[in-house]
């Protein structure tokens, strides 16, 4: 008869070998001694304290299953300072609850490199690292972490787009805080590219963010590279606009941008080819809702692509400076000689103000307009039409079509460019004119606040 000893020992050990282990570190010596120990599963807790001049790197394989950890032990309270920085490189990790503080570096203070990793409840505060994040790789995401003070030149948060594959990274549910004016190019928030990159596709999701008095250039997000999604996010008391920079076929929908009058404020500046803009709120910006901008004859990279083929519709744009739309922005300027062309301009209502604008400059060959409503100001353009729109204030502050608006159900649908609006509910039967649709659903979108967003250990 076999011993039951003989019987129950593969059973011990295959239940060891598959159990998660949890190792605890110091400091980065430490973390990178463990390294060859690490196995999917694992979890890796850093001591609470300040971290001077350490250089954390977390380099191993996980699993989709089972992905490797590293976390501080109180999040919130391993705090990495002075020349500080925070590498995490190979697949399926997540790194969360640290922070980086007031650092100084030549290159980024975290770098997220290779596949499927992730960064969540970290905050990046202060310091003068060339930039506080630097994204390489695939299927990363970035979620629920706090950006703020930076006053160094170059962009707060780098995406780097690889020519031969889409990043298809997710930037999520993040507070990016204030960031003072650098005075000259280079003060972004957000960087998706370069301008030899903005041919390839990115793919990149950045939704549900927000960006609190990022005031650093014009240029709040600069997006130089191709097929990435800006949704649901909120720019708030921000100098600057969204701004697609360099290549072609961006969304950007459902976003808030709540200037409230502030100096330099703006929506969305349009360069390049077949953008759709859609189900957009814009209310009190001075700089002006969407400039529509003119390209250079044959185009280097590092210049303006002439706007095509871009939509614009079912945006709302209420008590704004303006114009509410620059038809040619830049024109004659660097070079920029051919005015946008066949672009769309379709189901939005502008609110102007009495001091407002709502129009600036000369159209292209072959604009669309048509379905659009205008209230406080004259004009005699062919799909712009004036009325009383008769908007109300909603419980959410913002300002919406009263029931019996002109602009309820008056869209001039194009089948299939929106399935929602701006709260999230589905736009089903006639269609309304701006981002509002009356509709009985639950509303799933709406402004961000810092309770909404970054690490829900960190007091804002």
């Amino acid at each position: 008869m076999q011993s039951p000893h003989r019987v129950l020992l593969p059973l011990i050990l295959l239940y060891t070998a598959s159990s998660a282990a949890e190792f605890r570190a110091t400091n980065a010596a430490e973390l990178g001694a463990l390294h060859a120990r690490l196995q999917p599963g694992d979890t890796i807790t850093l001591a609470d304290g300040t971290w001077a001049d350490q250089a954390v790197v977390l380099r191993t394989r996980g699993t989709a299953e089972k992905p490797i950890t590293l976390r501080a032990a109180t999040p919130g309270a391993v705090v990495l300072t002075g020349k500080s920085t925070l590498v995490i490189d190979g697949e399926w990790l997540v790194v969360s609850s640290l922070v980086v503080k007031g650092g100084d570096g030549p290159a980024e203070g975290i770098a997220i490199k290779g596949a499927h990793n992730r960064l969540t409840e970290s905050a990046m505060i202060g310091g003068t690292y060339k930039h506080f994040l630097r994204m390489w790789g695939t299927d990363s995401r970035v979620d629920h972490c706090y950006f703020a003070g930076k006053t160094s030149g170059e962009p707060t948060f780098q995406v780097e787009v690889d020519q031969a594959t889409p990043n298809r990274h997710r930037i999520d549910h993040n507070h990016f805080g204030p960031r003072p004016p650098l005075g000259r190019n280079g003060g972004e928030t957000m960087r998706l590219g370069y301008s030899g990159q903005s041919m390839w596709n990115s793919r990149t999701l950045v939704e549900q963010n927000l960006f609190d008095r990022c005031d650093g250039e014009i240029e709040i997000i600069s997006s130089k590279s191709c097929e990435n999604i800006y949704r649901a996010n909120t720019f708030l008391d921000c100098a600057g606009m969204l701004t697609l920079r360099h290549g072609n076929r961006c969304v950007i929908e459902g976003n808030f941008f709540l200037g409230r009058g502030k100096k330099g404020s703006g929506g969305v500046r349009v360069i390049g080819e077949d953008h759709v803009i859609v189900n957009n709120y814009i209310e009190g910006v001075m700089q002006g809702a969407f400039w529509i901008t003119c390209g250079v004859p044959h185009s280097q990279l590092v210049q303006y692509f002439q706007a095509r083929r871009c939509t614009i519709a079912f945006n709302t744009v209420v008590d704004s400076q303006g114009p509410y739309l620059e038809l040619d922005a830049g024109i004659n300027g660097s070079g920029r000689l051919l005015r946008p062309a066949e672009i769309t301009v379709a189901n939005n209502l502008f609110a102007v103000p009495p001091q407002g604008t709502l129009l600036k400059g000369t159209e292209g060959e072959y604009w669309r307009w048509a379905g659009n409503f205008v209230a406080g100001a004259t004009t005699d353009h062919t799909g712009l039409t004036i009325a009383e729109l008769k908007l109300v204030r909603g419980a959410d502050h913002l300002w919406r079509p009263a029931a019996d608006s002109p602009a309820r159900g008056a869209a001039d649908e194009k089948p299939g460019l929106v399935k929602t609006d701006i709260d999230g509910q589905p736009r089903t039967g006639k269609l309304d004119a701006g981002c509002d649709q009356a509709a009985d659903a639950p509303v799933v979108n709406r402004p961000l606040t810092a309770a909404d967003v970054g690490p829900a250990w960190l007091k804002r």
